[in-house]
């Protein structure tokens, strides 16, 4: 492979970079007294070590760090919303189709037409999204940055992001990365014929990587899928939460398992891929079948010539890839997944070649130019064989992907495929349906849809939400609530459960709804059941009697247990309320979609399902990552849930007080007190003792303790105990518990 990344480096290696050249000779740089360069070095990542270099085992809170205002050059008081009500979207749209077939000379379309290109674009953002966690999608145009913009998988689509540049120029803060580049495959299936869903404007762009996805273990692109099953005979086995069967991919290996075809195997890797993705057996086949019904695959020339991937090229790219020396090195000679050719006779056409091609014809496996596994027709017309993409008066072979071949060989994708072939609009319904879906599955709620094209019916997988009522008085029902018997503990615990299933990653879950008295949540071990069903028994009258709804009770509940709290600490505070949540029903809920959000630990109420692999402390900073807090937000809940007696189960560990009940600085103060000492005696259980005595005064798990041993948490746990900041304490614990509660309040938004 050509690498000119480092072609000058045996001629530098002991020059310092920051010398400067002035007439043919070199400027002696300054130096320190032992002759090193002032300049501080090491910007380089490749040779600069990290403080988890040096100490592996470290708690890296990085992922509390993501997308910090300081890497946002539109600054903290940016509203995308506000600006997407300045955007023109009819004049967008006819720029958008304007651009279809306006083929560039640096960079020509197929055919004359970039939908191929554009719709990969979208999909491979889009397509990322994983239930497991909700993480990955295209709702913040992350396939701009690394890795996912150097994956071999996505190769040239360097390309179709730098197509759309002279729009987003145009446009400019009106219209996200996030908005344009999934709204542009979309564009380019109406531009080729397809009567698509919708489409709904509102993704946020991010401007930093996001270092927190787990995309799997393996260190080196398409590592043997095996690295990632238990038993790669079994689908199913797949590490969570990953759904990719090989590093660098977004679906499967179009050549087939491991590269070796087997339209069958490939069948079932497929099948547990896309359910991962939230998709069934119908909405995998229309969108395999419709992604392929446009565009070609691309391999007429030899991979091992292409240049560094984005993120390795050498400046003078200015952010291209793969640079591909054979001959131009696109149009006819592009290679980007190294399979060559389309897949219908008509690749600018939205139609029903695809079924008609696969079914019409029988397939042998062959090799593409580029050494890949794919199918292509035993005999063929020449007139069914697609038009070359530079010269129409030459016709070349159709081929079909390992997973294209699935759809014929699976008894229940064919069965499906048979379906869509006989009845071409129900297929093109059915695509358009799963295509919206794919396009905005981690969109979250349609309140956070913008635009005229947003369809008005409701869609099951978008947990929809009745509007809740606003007009009540607030303060009579809290009087009722703090006159039913529930302790402080039971009220702060419930709202707890129910808010915290929320996940920034898919604007999924949440207390918004009151899900947590639905199946499945009512029945997750984490909810305790039984004292659940006891609260909300208690709570569903009062909501009834107000005529509210279960889910602004249940966050009502827990306001009035904080402030009890608060008062019996010496604190008159009311923690804010915003009314208006709705209640959900068993109708309105995809019970099975909600699985993925089961809390398998939650550090925040000291529990953990079972021993896992991964540290408790790093489940716990994964859902504080995925509610969208920081670490001193984390640190203040985590104390103050403590002081409220909220532990898993009514355990005491970590309850370092003698005034449980009461919300005050005491775990802190404790934590940080000298007086103590701390003893491991079982697996994630601690005694802490008095360091005279030897009495043991309370017991901890990790999750208490590591806010004293990390030296990051323990700067914020020494904040909290301090002597002046007790009342901070308190203001800042209500402030992120507020956070949390209206995290899916995005019609406050």
């Amino acid at each position: 492979m050509e690498n000119d990344t480092n072609s000058n480096t045996a001629n530098n290696q002991n020059k310092c970079p920051h010398h400067q050249e002035q007439d043919g000779g070199v400027v002696p740089e300054k130096t320190t007294s032992s002759g090193k360069c002032p300049v501080m070095h090491g910007a380089n990542t490749a040779t600069n070590s990290s403080v988890m270099d040096w100490w592996p085992n470290a708690l890296n809170l990085d992922i509390l760090h993501q997308h910090d205002t300081k890497t946002n050059p539109l600054g903290p008081n940016f509203n995308y919303h506000e600006e997407l009500k300045k955007l023109d979207i009819d004049a967008l749209k006819k720029d958008m189709h304007a651009l279809m077939t306006d083929s560039q000379e640096w960079w020509p379309a197929d055919w004359g037409h970039y939908g191929g290109l554009l719709i990969r674009m979208s999909w491979h953002s889009a397509g990322s999204y994983r239930t497991s966690d909700g993480r990955g999608g295209g709702g913040s145009g992350n396939q701009r940055f690394a890795p996912l913009n150097s994956w071999p998988d996505n190769v040239s689509l360097d390309k179709a992001r730098r197509l759309l540049w002279p729009i987003k120029k145009k446009y400019g803060n009106k219209v996200s990365w996030a908005d344009l580049i999934v709204l542009a495959g979309t564009i380019a299936y109406e531009n080729m014929g397809l009567k698509t869903f919708g489409f709904g404007f509102g993704r946020e762009d991010i401007w930093h990587p996001e270092k927190d996805t787990y995309w799997g273990a393996e260190k080196e692109w398409l590592a043997p899928s095996d690295e990632r099953y238990a038993d790669v005979e079994d689908p199913t086995t797949m590490e969570n939460p990953l759904a990719a069967v090989q590093m660098g991919l977004i679906y499967v290996n179009p050549e087939g398992v491991n590269g070796k075809p087997d339209p069958l195997k490939t069948a079932a890797q497929v099948r547990e891929t896309f359910a991962r993705m939230a998709m069934n057996d119908e909405e995998t086949v229309a969108l395999t079948a419709g992604g392929h019904t446009v565009g070609k695959a691309h391999g007429n020339g030899d991979a091992s010539v292409l240049g560094p991937d984005p993120e390795n090229a050498n400046v003078e790219e200015q952010g291209f890839g793969w640079h591909n020396p054979n001959k131009s090195g696109k149009g006819r000679y592009t290679v980007t997944s190294g399979l060559e050719g389309a897949w219908t006779t008509h690749p600018t056409k939205w139609d029903n070649g695809f079924f008609d091609m696969l079914f019409k014809h029988e397939w042998e496996s062959v090799k593409s130019p580029a050494g890949a596994w794919q199918w292509e027709p035993v005999q063929i017309k020449e007139e069914d064989r697609p038009v070359d993409v530079e010269d129409a008066s030459i016709h070349q072979n159709p081929m079909m992907t390992d997973a294209d071949m699935a759809m014929k060989m699976d008894p229940i994708y064919k069965e499906i495929s048979l379906k869509f072939m006989k009845d071409q609009d129900y297929f093109s319904d059915t695509f358009a349906r799963a295509w919206f879906k794919l396009t905005h599955r981690d969109l979250g709620p349609k309140a956070n849809y913008f635009g005229v094209d947003v369809p008005k019916e409701d869609l099951i997988w978008q947990d929809p939400i009745p509007t809740g009522n606003t007009d009540y008085h607030i303060i009579d029902v809290k009087d009722k609530i703090a006159a039913s018997g529930l302790s402080v503990s039971e009220m702060v615990t419930t709202a707890w459960d129910s808010a915290r299933t929320y996940r920034g990653s898919d604007k999924r879950g949440g207390a918004n709804g009151a899900r947590i008295r639905l199946a499945p949540q009512k029945d997750w071990e984490g909810n305790e059941p039984k004292r659940l069903a006891k609260v909300i028994s208690i709570l569903e009258p009062i909501a009834s009697e107000f005529e509210i709804s279960v889910a602004d009770t249940i966050v009502l509940a827990g306001n009035v247990g904080i402030e009890q709290a608060a008062k019996d600490a010496g604190f008159d505070i009311t923690v804010p309320f915003s009314a208006g949540r709705g209640d959900a029903t068993d109708e309105m809920t995809d019970a099975e979609s909600f699985e993925p959000l089961e809390p398998l630990a939650d550090g925040y109420r000291n529990w953990s399902k079972k021993d896992y692999v991964v540290s408790p402390e790093e489940l716990m900073l994964d859902r504080t990552q995925l509610m969208g807090l920081t670490a001193p937000e984390m640190t203040v809940l985590v104390g103050g849930m403590r002081m409220l007696d909220t532990n898993y189960n009514n355990t005491k560990h970590g309850i370092l007080t003698d005034n449980v009940g009461h919300l005050t600085n005491d775990f802190f103060v404790n934590l940080t007190d000298m007086k103590y000492t701390w003893k491991p005696v079982a697996d994630n259980l601690y005694e802490i003792c008095d360091r005279k005595t030897g009495k043991v005064i309370w017991t901890a798990t990790r999750m208490d303790l590591v806010f004293g041993s990390n030296s990051i948490l323990r700067s914020y746990a020494e904040v909290y105990a301090q002597d002046d900041n007790k009342e901070k304490f308190v203001i800042d614990f209500i402030k992120a518990w507020s956070k949390v509660m209206n995290a899916d309040r995005f019609d406050l938004k």
